[in-house]
């Protein structure tokens, strides 16, 4: 007897999954980028690195780990405690292949030294195609690989530790670190009274026959299951950088008490923490009272990852719109082919090239200093500014992918909802908005004559672009009022504006000139493709965003 079939409609007119997709190869402004600061003969490792991550099976392995959060175990069977954090096998996977692909040491050597040569901008595309997939993930990369800058202040520590910490291995044991295959590293600085002022901190360091033994607390300590962490504490001599393991040197549990994981908007396959110290062993790194200065550096690399992971995440919310435009119809056309949404998304594209521009330039100055004092000092004063702009731009970015995929955008079956509570994660993590234009004032004031050095390179990298000598002339002013933190925000943007113009330029001169006419030589409004761009040019903007 024949069942009775009781389907209604069949399923046409929706996009493909957009996997099994080489994120690197797919990706011409981003190739282009990655050649022009100097990364061209990594190419192919490139491409291996984005055919892995934009396959099916990590595109699973993503979701799976953010659908399966972290869990906390304070307590073991018997009553113990063990502060142990849990964690989906999809989010270890992840770890796995971003260890193996050094995301968390490549751009130092086995001493710990920068390597230098081309490191940074090759990482920095690799990490830029890993956060189109997973963010999460990437908390404890990133303070592993920053945590580096600050051990060097202290040699025999960084002699000890760097052998762990520059192996390729991912090992998730809970067990002292100087008995594993490799570790991961983290950070506690904020308290609940100080949170960006952590001058203002109480925990305590006391200084003991072994070390120092610290007592207090921190509002946010991330990826609590790093097997050591940097935090800042009081002692004698005032605010101290200290290296704090999870297991003491007797391999006893150290004295650090979970008090719970924070809920976090994004960010959700990685754990965050509220913690108390009580009496936990530490280590301290450099001198006492030199806590900020120790730290300073690390925190430049962070913030430099912040800048790079939230490009990752609008060139992925411009890939998966531009594919769904091209395979959906409406009124008898693809999306992709109708006018108005081919102006929305070759705005997008323009932003995005600028984008990816503007952070590969910026961390061949990384690559560059100390060395060359003038990358030295682009590196100083620029990389607030671009963690500004590049973060602050793309929530609203990944709101616009979500609209172009209509209601599919906003479900959670697909990834841009994911992108998009995953997005002001950066531009408040390693200082906010005001912070990061409050650190470009500082740089011009401490470094007045570095900083004119970089805006006369700036305006050679400009010259006739529309815009760019008004831009410059804006910066000059505004940076010399006796008021200028009030105007701080407009001019730290027009900063990066101008910078991503520089760095686009050197890529591909055409478009640099579309950026400039339409975000210096005049504002830009407020929602993408409300601009006027030539037919040709918007052709030319999607074929080499997407293939």
């Amino acid at each position: 007897m024949t069942q009775p079939s009781f389907e209604t409609h069949e399923v046409f007119n929706q996009s493909p999954p957009f996997e099994d997709v080489n994120l690197f190869t797919a990706d011409r402004p981003l190739i282009d980028a990655v050649k022009a600061n100097g990364g061209a003969g990594a190419e192919q490792a490139l491409s291996e690195f984005g055919a892995l991550w934009g396959s099916a099976a990590m595109a699973e392995q993503g979701r799976l780990a953010n659908e399966n959060t972290p869990k906390l175990r304070s307590y073991d069977s018997k009553g113990f405690r063990r502060d142990v954090v849990e964690f989906h096998p999809a989010y270890h996977r992840m770890m796995t292949r971003s260890v193996e692909a050094g995301l968390h040491n490549s751009t130092w050597t086995a001493d710990g030294a920068p390597v230098g040569g081309c490191s940074e901008v090759v990482r920095a595309a690799k990490f830029y195609i890993a956060s189109q997939v997973e963010g999460g993930h990437l908390c404890p990369i990133t303070m592993t690989r920053a945590s580096v800058a600050a051990l060097a202040a202290q040699p025999d520590l960084l002699a000890r530790t760097m052998p762990v910490i520059a192996t390729r291995d991912y090992d998730p044991a809970f067990a002292p670190w100087w008995g594993k295959r490799g570790m991961t590293l983290g950070m506690g600085m904020t308290e609940k009274q100080g949170g960006t002022d952590v001058r203002a901190n109480i925990t305590r360091a006391e200084r003991t026959s072994d070390g120092y033994r610290i007592t207090g607390h921190k509002w946010f300590m991330s990826a609590p299951m790093c097997d050591a962490f940097l935090v800042l504490a009081q002692a004698d001599q005032g605010l101290t950088c200290f290296f704090m393991p999870r297991f003491a040197p007797d391999g006893s549990v150290n004295a650090i008490q979970f008090q719970r994981l924070k809920d976090k908007l994004g960010n959700r396959s990685n754990a965050s923490s509220e913690v108390e110290f009580a009496g936990s062993y530490a280590e301290r790194i450099g001198d006492e009272g030199r806590g900020v200065s120790t730290i300073i550096q690390m925190v430049q690399l962070t913030r430099q990852d912040c800048a790079i992971s939230s490009a990752g995440l609008m060139r992925s919310g411009l890939a998966h719109a531009l594919h769904h435009a091209r395979h959906r119809s409406v009124f008898q056309k693809h999306l992709a082919d109708q006018p108005l949404m081919q102006a929305v998304l070759a705005d997008m594209a323009l932003h995005v090239e600028a984008t990816v521009a503007l952070v590969m330039r910026l961390c061949r100055a990384f690559d560059c200093m100390p060395a060359d004092a003038t990358e030295a000092a682009y590196m100083r004063l620029l990389t607030p500014a671009i963690k500004y702009w590049v973060c602050k731009s793309a929530p609203p970015f990944l709101y616009e992918a979500m609209e172009c995929l209509g209601g599919n955008g906003y479900v959670e079956d697909g990834i841009l909802a994911r992108h998009f509570r995953e997005s002001p994660v950066n531009a408040i993590w390693e200082g906010s908005g005001n912070v990061m234009c409050l650190d470009v004032l500082r740089a011009l004031a401490r470094e007045a004559e570095a900083a004119t050095h970089v805006l006369m390179h700036l305006r050679a990298e400009t010259s006739g672009l529309p815009g760019a000598t008004e831009a410059l002339a804006f910066l000059e002013k505004t940076f010399r009022r006796p008021d200028s933190e009030r105007v701080a925000r407009l001019a730290v943007e027009k900063l990066a504006l101008l910078a991503a113009c520089a760095a686009l330029n050197s890529v591909t001169s055409d478009h640099a000139e579309l950026f400039a006419a339409t975000r210096l030589a005049s504002t830009h409004p407020s929602m993408y493709g409300a601009v006027d761009l030539e037919p040709a040019d918007i052709r030319a903007l999607l074929e080499r965003a997407l293939p």
